[in-house]
């Protein structure tokens, strides 16, 4: 699977960043390239962390500037620069915390309406050099994989501007983690200063005003089926990879081509709980607290939820986000069980070891799930296809809380748009 998931990656990062139409000639001149570097601090992920000094970062953005893009998206979403970020990190320990290589696709967009002030989301994959080690690195609890997920959120303010460049000052949060595919996983999180220049071609010239398409709103219902393939561990004892089988449908409604808010129903199937429960772990045993789990271990292995979700269409790309409710996942209970109690819980778990607690915060995460994740569409939004084939790669969490890391296929019918003044 970690090979999978590299390769994986690092191809959607492609098709991320090329998502529009290649033929589209609003490009011509539109390039930006945008070398940044960043400096700031790593924050402990662990008790006796390793010590680190500054973190230094250099990143090159290629960016497009969408100003002239005659696509809907671009026009409502007030033409944000999309693009592609290449960076290397030093997290100020190269001994124990090693170097982080990170392939990032980009939405840069304007703040107040206002020029001056800007932000930017992004969301990859990274490549380590060092990782945790029992035995050569045992301090070092953030990453315990080659391939991580890795986030970026920043603020910039344009202190300078030329005829072909902007210079910026910026405030950045950087997250990396494995997406619950190895334990340990505590992370890096770090927040750092930067100073970036942004340099357009300078042939690049706004069009004339009223030169762009005016839109009509319109709004489009539509149904779309998934089927996804996700990777987790259990607990440190039974730290190897196993699937989580997904099977998902929404309705909703599309605005403006741009905007997608829906509804769906979820079932999952978490290899495991299945095993787990099928190979008569220690919790599941005669007499333990989940002996009843061996009835039916299929339906205890199991997870239904209803959820909520909301994507942001550009062209051939989308920005995921899906709240949910769980209705029913017993299996999670065995999962806090090992996890949330005593540290190291072993495998063969003693009568006497401190288990986790059902406590206010095991019901709001066994209550609620999040979702965020980047979908590729084989045919672009831009043309309301009645048919459409994507991509998707995700991350769900139990709340805020790692849960999987999923691939997905799907499949989406729309309805004949509506168009109204």
């Amino acid at each position: 699977m970690r090979h999978f998931s590299c390769v994986f990656l690092f191809v959607f990062a492609f098709f991320t960043a090329n998502g529009q139409e290649n033929e589209s000639s609003w490009r011509t001149n539109a390039r930006i390239l945008n070398p940044e570097f960043l400096v700031g601090q790593t924050f402990e992920s662990n008790s006796n962390f390793p010590d680190t000094g500054l973190q230094y970062q250099f990143v090159m953005n290629f960016g497009m500037n969408n100003a002239n893009n005659p696509q809907q998206w671009a026009q409502r979403l007030k033409a944000p620069v999309t693009g592609l970020s290449l960076g290397l990190t030093n997290f100020g320990n190269r001994d124990s915390l090693g170097l982080a290589v990170s392939v990032i696709p980009y939405v840069h967009f304007r703040l107040f309406n206002n020029d001056k002030f800007t932000a930017r989301v992004g969301m990859g994959g990274s490549y380590h050099t060092d990782k945790f080690d029992a035995t050569k690195n045992p301090n070092n609890q953030a990453v315990t994989t080659d391939i991580t997920w890795a986030f970026r959120t920043a603020f910039y303010y344009r202190f300078l501007q030329t005829t072909i460049t902007d210079w910026h000052f910026g405030i950045n949060y950087s997250h990396h983690s494995n997406g619950h595919t190895r334990l340990l996983n505590q992370g890096y999180n770090s927040v750092l200063a930067s100073v970036s220049v942004a340099f357009h071609e300078p042939e690049f010239e706004l069009l004339p005003e009223g030169s762009l398409p005016t839109y009509d709103k319109s709004t489009q219902n539509y149904i779309s089926l998934r089927y996804g393939q996700g990777f987790n561990v259990l607990a440190l004892a039974i730290n190897d990879q196993r699937s989580v089988y997904s099977f998902a449908g929404e309705f909703g409604r599309v605005y403006n081509n741009t905007f997608k808010l829906g509804i769906g129903f979820g079932y999952r199937l978490y290899k495991h709980y299945y095993d787990y429960i099928k190979n008569n772990e220690s919790l599941v045993q005669d007499g333990r607290e989940f002996d009843f789990f061996k009835e039916d271990p299929w339906r205890y292995a199991s997870n239904f939820a209803i959820t909520f979700n909301g994507e942001f269409l550009l062209n051939h790309i989308g920005l995921d986000l899906q709240l949910g409710v769980n209705l029913h996942k017993p299996g999670y209970q065995i999962d806090w069980r090992l996890n949330e109690g005593w540290d190291n819980t072993p495998r063969e778990v003693p009568e006497s070891w401190q288990l986790g607690e059902f406590n206010s915060k095991y019901q709001i995460k066994k209550l609620i799930s999040s979702r965020l994740g980047l979908k590729y569409y084989l045919i672009g939004n831009e043309k309301s296809p009645r048919h459409n084939v994507f991509l998707g790669a995700h991350l769900q969490a139990n709340l805020g809380q790692a849960d999987f890391t999923e691939f997905s296929i799907g499949y989406v019918y729309q309805w004949k748009r509506k168009n109204s003044k």
